[in-house]
């Protein structure tokens, strides 16, 4: 399994082209639109053949392109029906799947940062978007979200994951590229050592934190796939 994490450092966003080398099927998970070029030169150089942008949600700090890459590679685009994307060639719901070669993508429906979150699990991989970061989690101060259902999504559907599922989140601001259902069980500052859900929504009831810069721009594009 292919797996590559690519950074764009505005917004402190991951974006993850993965493939199955055996047919050179390829997914691009979050793309970001100003990194466009470098994602595609990448994708061409590796001879991979793009089938899926999948969007893990309706992203508020960025721009996607998932729109130019299905424009470019005749890829389709994905994301929760929650969305309210018109422009997705696939609306998931829970447990959906999808395919690389013999490989299957399973999509997990984990709302709570918004009501269209979904994680990405492959190969002993999921991918978290901006549900569950390593040692954070998502928001729930925007964007339908909620803080009960962000803690029983991570909870319920992440955590109860195989503990060596390896975790790459959508974002990162401290330094970290990955970790484990293990690492975050025990580890994570929100929801990690068996914290309530009580103790969960004090947490996140308390972060007074400001509006992403782009949110005004960011939404209404990504539901338009950023075309």
């Amino acid at each position: 399994m292919f797996v590559r994490q690519l950074f764009d450092r505005e917004t402190s966003t991951y974006t993850y082209l993965i493939a199955d080398e055996a047919s050179n099927e390829a997914a691009i998970i979050d793309p970001v639109k100003e990194q466009f070029d470098r994602d595609v030169l990448l994708i061409e150089q590796l001879g991979f053949n793009l089938k899926y942008a999948l969007e893990t949600h309706v992203h508020a700090d960025h721009i996607t392109s998932s729109g130019k890459m299905r424009e470019k590679f005749s890829s389709k685009v994905a994301l929760h029906e929650n969305s309210g994307a018109k422009c997705a060639d696939i609306l998931l719901t829970d447990n959906d799947e999808l395919t690389l070669g013999d490989k299957v993508i399973k999509a997990i429906h984990t709302p709570g940062h918004t009501n269209a979150d979904i994680s990405f699990s492959i190969d002993g991989i999921v991918f978290t978007g901006d549900a569950l970061l390593v040692r954070d989690c998502g928001r729930t101060d925007f964007q339908l979200g909620s803080s009960a259902t962000l803690y029983n999504s991570i909870n319920d559907k992440i955590f109860s994951l195989d503990e060596n599922t390896t975790i790459y989140p959508g974002h990162d601001y401290y330094g970290f590229t990955a970790s484990t259902v293990k690492e975050e069980k025990k580890f994570n500052n929100r929801l990690g050592n068996g914290k309530t859900e009580d103790e969960f929504i004090e947490i996140m009831d308390n972060l007074d934190l400001s509006l992403p810069k782009k949110i005004k721009e960011s939404v209404p594009g990504n539901i338009n796939c950023g075309l």
